[in-house]
């Protein structure tokens, strides 16, 4: 069983699908670089890893995976990682950069999953094109195929403080994305059964000034 697409949902993600098959060789030149000049979220990825290790399923899900190379360090850190991709030109080139992994063209909310599969999802800035309404339902999907005791983290750009309560959309170098208050989108993961319990936030490595944010959530 997979989740469903709703019409509106469709057409904002075929816009985003599109906008990225358009640059792919761009922001592969840009991206793939394994973090080597992003320590804190690299550092959240290794824990990430560690954990779900220890829950002895490793099979786990990089899911708005791009080019591969995050897909390709989970396996790197012993992980059995694949990527899921809405764009196929990404998952064409995320398979020519990685052959001996596995890649796949599929919408994070309806993911080609069998229900309480994975010991972890990977969602680093994926969900960022997701409009606030949808949200909660694409929650919900990474909740379905996570095991118990499986481990999610979310990366995205966020703000922290009370003066801002309200996701911001903002123009995206590839398509419109949004920025969240952090305790409001901690809420709408534990909302949906993935209350979070580790949280890093840091000054901005973009000119706009929003916070990068990693929230790490298990399902219990």
């Amino acid at each position: 069983m997979t989740g469903h697409t709703t019409g509106h949902a469709a057409g904002h993600q075929d816009r985003t699908r599109t906008a990225y098959d358009g640059i792919v060789e761009l922001y592969a030149s840009m991206f793939a670089d394994q973090l080597e000049t992003q320590p804190f979220a690299r550092s959240m990825i290794g824990t990430f890893a560690e954990l779900v290790r220890g829950t002895g399923n490793l099979r786990t899900a990089d899911v708005g995976c791009g080019p591969g190379h995050l897909t390709a360090m989970l396996d790197g850190l012993g992980l059995d990682a694949f990527g899921l991709d809405l764009s196929p030109a990404m998952v064409d080139h995320a398979r020519r950069a990685h052959p001996a992994l596995r890649f796949d063209e599929a919408r994070m909310g309806a993911m080609p999953v069998e229900d309480g599969a994975l010991g972890g999802v990977l969602a680093h800035y994926s969900m960022i094109h997701t409009p606030p309404e949808e949200l909660p339902a694409l929650l919900a999907e990474q909740f379905r195929v996570l095991a118990p005791g499986g481990l999610i983290l979310v990366s995205f750009f966020g703000t922290d403080g009370a003066a801002q309560n309200e996701p911001v959309r903002f123009d995206h170098k590839v398509a419109p994305a949004y920025c969240w208050p952090v305790d409001r989108f901690a809420g709408l993961l534990a909302g949906a059964g993935l209350p979070p319990f580790a949280r890093l936030v840091h000054d901005p490595a973009s000119e706009r000034g929003y916070l990068d944010t990693h929230l790490l959530a298990r399902r219990p």
